[in-house]
C-alpha cells in the first residue's frame, strides 16, 4: 500500500447520452436513463480510484461556499474519501456537462467557476507531503505551490495535463518540468504523437510519459528502459460511455508503478481497470478489484501474480 497525496478540481458532473453528436435542435428529448449527475473531477476520480485499489489518500480540493461536503460519499459507495482537506471556499463549485454518443464522441460544456482566483492553504500541506510517497496533481493554477513543496520533501510528482494545448505549454511548466510522470489525452494533439513524445521527453527530461488515444489504446514511453510502445485497448465490459476512463488508467497505473517499479505490468493492469470502468455510466462508479485485475491479466496476457513477483526478484 503507497500513500498519495492527490490535488485537484472537484466540480459536479453532469453526463448527457444523446443519439448523435453534433446534436440536432429539438424543442425536447425526452429519454429514460439518459442523464447522470454527481460530484467528479480528475483529482476526485483518482483519488477514489486509488482508494479503491488499496492506497491511503489525501484529497486536497477547493469547492464552493454551499458546497455539501455529505455529496463526497454517496451512502451506496463502499469506499469514502475524506474531506478534512476539501475547503469550501470558492463563490460556487466548478460544473462541467458533457454530451456523449455511441461513437465514443464527446463535448464538454467547463465552467471552473472563481477557480483560477482561488489559492490553497499550503499550511497544511508540508507535514502529508513529508509523509506521503508521491504527489498526483491536476495543472491547475492552485496546485502550483504543490509542485514546489514536492520538490523541497524530494517527492516524486504525477501530473494529469489532459488534452494538450501547445499554446498554453509555458504555463504548464510549473508542471512538466518537475514531474516524474506525465499523462496527456491525444484528442487535441495536432502533431505526431511519437514526435510529440519525443519533444516532451527532451524538453523536460520525464521519466514516464503515457498518452491515451481514445479507442485506439495508448503509448507508453519509458525514460529509464528506453521504452516507447503502443497497447491496444483490451475488453472486459460492453461500452457505456468513457467518460473518465482516463482518470481510471492514470490512477491504477500509478497504484501499480509505485507498487511494483514496472511500467508495463502497470500499464496493462491499467488498461484492464479502465475496459471495466466504461461499462458503468458516472466518472466514479465501476472500478475492478484488483482480485478481478489478477484474473483478467491472466487471461488475457498470461502474466500470473506469481510469476510476476518471481522476475521481480
Amino acid at each position: 500500500m503507497n500513500k498519495f497525496l492527490v490535488a485537484g478540481v472537484t466540480q459536479i458532473e453532469t453526463i448527457v447520452r444523446v443519439d448523435k453528436i453534433p446534436v440536432s435542435y429539438a424543442p425536447l428529448t425526452n429519454v429514460s436513463n439518459s442523464i447522470f449527475t454527481a460530484v467528479g473531477g480528475d483529482a476526485y476520480n483518482e483519488s477514489l480510484a486509488l482508494k479503491w485499489l488499496g492506497d491511503e489518500v489525501c484529497f486536497m480540493s477547493i469547492v464552493g461556499r454551499n458546497f455539501d461536503l455529505d455529496m463526497i460519499n454517496p451512502p451506496d459507495r463502499k469506499i469514502t474519501l475524506s474531506t478534512e482537506y476539501i475547503i469550501p471556499q470558492m463563490k460556487e463549485t466548478p460544473t462541467e456537462v458533457v454530451l456523449y454518443d455511441n461513437s465514443r464522441k464527446q463535448q464538454t460544456f467547463e465552467d471552473i467557476k472563481d477557480l483560477r482566483d482561488n489559492v490553497y492553504d499550503m499550511s497544511m500541506v508540508a507535514p502529508i507531503a513529508d509523509s506521503c510517497d508521491m504527489m498526483v496533481l491536476a495543472n491547475a493554477n492552485f496546485c502550483r505551490p504543490f509542485a514546489r513543496v514536492a520538490a523541497e520533501h524530494n517527492k516524486p510528482i504525477a501530473v494529469n495535463i489532459r488534452n494538450y494545448n501547445p499554446e498554453k505549454e509555458k504555463y504548464n511548466t510549473d508542471f512538466l518540468e518537475p514531474a516524474k510522470v506525465l499523462y496527456f489525452s491525444d484528442d487535441t494533439l495536432a502533431e505526431d504523437p511519437y514526435e510529440f513524445i519525443d519533444r516532451i521527453s527532451k524538453t523536460y527530461g520525464t521519466e514516464i510519459i503515457i498518452l491515451g488515444q481514445g479507442s485506439e489504446g495508448l503509448i507508453l514511453f519509458d525514460k529509464t528502459k528506453d521504452l516507447r510502445v503502443h497497447y491496444n485497448t483490451v475488453k472486459t465490459n460492453e461500452v457505456v460511455n468513457t467518460i473518465g476512463a482516463g482518470n481510471a488508467l492514470f490512477a491504477c497505473f500509478l497504484h501499480y508503478y509505485m507498487e511494483t517499479g514496472e511500467s508495463v505490468n502497470a500499464i496493462k493492469n491499467a488498461l484492464l481497470f479502465a475496459s471495466y470502468k466504461i461499462g458503468y455510466m458516472g466518472t466514479s462508479n465501476g472500478f475492478m478489484t484488483t482480485d478481478q485485475l489478477e484474473q483478467w491479466r491472466n487471461l488475457i496476457w498470461g502474466i500470473k501474480k506469481s510469476e510476476f513477483e518471481e522476475n521481480q526478484i
